[in-house]
């Protein structure tokens, strides 16, 4: 048993191990992936600043090569020009491209206007590094904090050329790097433009301005060596910093160098490496959890199949064993199920023979009433045969033939009343369909109109327009039949004893019958079978009527239900399911 659990730990540790080697492996590729796809988009956002930086910074270069060359500067430097005219002309130039100062002086560097001072005694521009530049006939370019305006300036000088080809003076453009980076700080990863010297000169960041690489170390610390830690590490191609700088600084950046000749200076930016670890830990961790499932549905199975291999020769003795059992078991099954089938189709025919003695017992109620109907036409048939065989003795033939046709009509009303009563009387085994529910209502108050005119009981029904339920023809007339009748005895004792029956369409198909009797004494009961509120020993009936009803509409998947009117009287109300076609229409 020891041995057992020994080997079991032995192979799960080393399933473990090789998951987290997969895990790891799978990791260090995702996160490679990942990187590279950073150190594109990081380069294209470093591109993009310092196009834009140089794209502004060439603005002012142009504005100073343009206007060097402005004749009211060339003949303020050769001594006849108006000071106050140039610095006009400066001003206008500063307000336009919203440089910080333009300056002109003549080769020893003396101001000779500005436009921002009126005052000449500002200083010398001489000595400085883009002055020198332009006395020699170039373009010079320079950057420093300028101590006039304190703030970081970038300073572009160009030469102006007397008639002899000669440096007669040179146009200062400074330009304020706040204004240049007002339009992009914020935006995208940390950027940074160091010079040579690798002081951070402008940035979107401005925790970062003045920091500077230090020479043996790697990365930007401040002039006082303050920085926090900072390590640099490399992954494959990429160099990462690991850096805590600040909450707008990443915690692991990609770092991305470019070089700008342009500006003479070195883009940096430090891209947040978190997504590519993050997207590299996801896949990592996909193919961990999907290795580790693997392994458990593994691991399962063997204990399953050890499992079911032990409990085989157990089952395979109590198999042996039960069998016999089970075989008289599966007999006395056998037997239970015969014996529940019989009791199934007996109940079957009981419920059968309970609605037909239903229909029989409303046929006996209405049996002296259609026997008076029938019995009507029968005596009118003697009465015009007798009469059309006069009218022939005497010759009258038009008369003859008139009694014939009566005796006619009264022949075809005989014979619907009989086809209603033979249709109400048979056995209905055709499954449900689609049944008209007025033809139905029609033939059901007609079966019940001779015992309703005996007894005094008026009925408003006014049919509608066509609508189909599905239902069974000859048991869903039983229904109203019943439903009629037993308005009828609820009326018995009533002065006013009138039914109406009305049909509703939506949402359900719905047949109210309503009467102007007493009301139903107890609603929850009256489905009930043998619940009757007629006298014991009353030849009206047993109590089935309205429970046959119920079994029967429950049957087409309908309902019926019986309540009391608030003005007196009950209201029995059948729905039923639309024909299937005419819901889809």
């Amino acid at each position: 048993m020891t041995n057992r659990i020994r080997h079991r730990a032995a192979i799960l540790l080393f399933s473990l191990l090789s998951i987290a080697a997969v895990a790891g492996g799978v990791w260090r590729y995702g996160y490679g992936q990942a990187l590279e796809q950073l150190h594109r988009r990081g380069e294209a956002d470093l591109a993009l600043a310092a196009d834009r930086l140089t794209a502004q910074l060439q603005r002012y270069q142009e504005l100073a090569v343009l206007m060097a060359e402005h004749p009211t500067l060339l003949a303020l430097a050769e001594g006849h020009g108006d000071s106050a005219a140039a610095r006009a002309l400066l001003l206008e130039a500063a307000d336009k491209t919203s440089a910080l100062d333009l300056i002109y002086a003549d080769p020893s560097g003396r101001v000779l206007a500005s436009a921002r001072s009126d005052d000449l005694s500002i200083g010398s521009v001489g000595q400085t590094p883009h002055f020198e530049r332009a006395l020699h006939g170039a373009l010079g370019t320079h950057h420093a904090v300028d101590a006039r305006h304190d703030t970081r300036a970038f300073y572009f000088a160009a030469p102006t050329f007397g008639t002899d080809r000669k440096v007669q003076g040179a146009l200062v453009v400074v330009v304020d790097v706040v204004v240049v980076e007002e339009n992009w700080r914020g935006d995208g990863p940390a950027v940074v433009f160091s010079d040579p010297a690798g002081e951070v000169f402008i940035s979107n960041r401005s925790e970062l301005l003045f920091w500077s690489r230090v020479k043996g170390d790697v990365g930007l610390k401040p002039p006082q060596g303050s920085a926090p830690p900072f390590l640099a590490y490399r992954h494959g191609a990429y160099e990462i910093w690991q850096l805590d700088w600040g909450p707008y600084l990443p915690t692991r950046g990609l770092h991305i160098v470019q070089d700008l000749p342009v500006i003479d200076m070195l883009g940096e930016a430090i891209v947040d490496a978190a997504p590519a670890r993050r997207l590299a830990a996801l896949q990592a961790g996909f193919v961990a959890a999907v290795a580790l499932a693997f392994g458990l549905m593994l691991w399962l199975a063997t204990e399953r199949r050890r499992v079911l291999a032990s409990a085989n020769a157990e089952l395979e003795a109590r198999v042996a064993a039960r069998t016999q059992a089970l075989s008289q078991t599966n007999a006395a099954l056998r037997r239970e199920v015969a014996e529940r089938e019989e009791a199934e189709a007996a109940l079957k025919k009981a419920q059968d023979d309970l609605v037909q003695a239903g229909k029989l017992s409303a046929l006996g109620q209405m049996s002296a009433g259609i026997s008076h109907e029938l019995n009507q036409p029968l005596m009118a048939i003697q009465t015009f045969a007798e009469n059309g065989e006069r009218f022939l003795e005497r010759g009258n033939e038009d008369k003859a033939g008139e009694n014939l046709g009566r005796i006619g009509q009264m022949a075809t009303r005989m014979a619907r009343i009989i086809k209603n009563l033979r249709a109400f009387a048979r056995n209905e085994s055709e499954p449900m369909g689609r049944v008209d529910l007025i033809a139905v209502i029609d033939q059901a108050v007609e079966l019940s109109g001779s015992r309703l005119r005996q007894e005094g009981v008026t009925l408003d029904w006014d049919g509608g327009p066509a609508a189909h339920a599905l239902g069974g023809e000859v048991r869903l007339g039983q229904v109203f039949v019943n439903l009629i009748n037993n308005a009828a005895d609820a009326m018995a004792d009533s002065p006013t004893r009138h039914i109406e029956i009305v049909v509703e369409s939506a949402p359900r198909l719905a047949v109210h019958v309503m009467d102007s009797g007493p009301g139903i004494a107890e609603p929850d009961r009256i489905f009930d079978p043998f619940y009757t509120t007629k006298e014991v020993g009353s030849a009206e009936g047993m109590g089935l009527g309205l429970s046959i009803s119920y079994g029967l509409v429950q049957s087409f998947g309908g309902n019926i239900r019986g309540a009391n009117r608030p003005d007196g009287g009950a209201v029995f109300t059948v729905e039923l399911d639309r024909w299937a076609e005419e819901s889809a229409a």
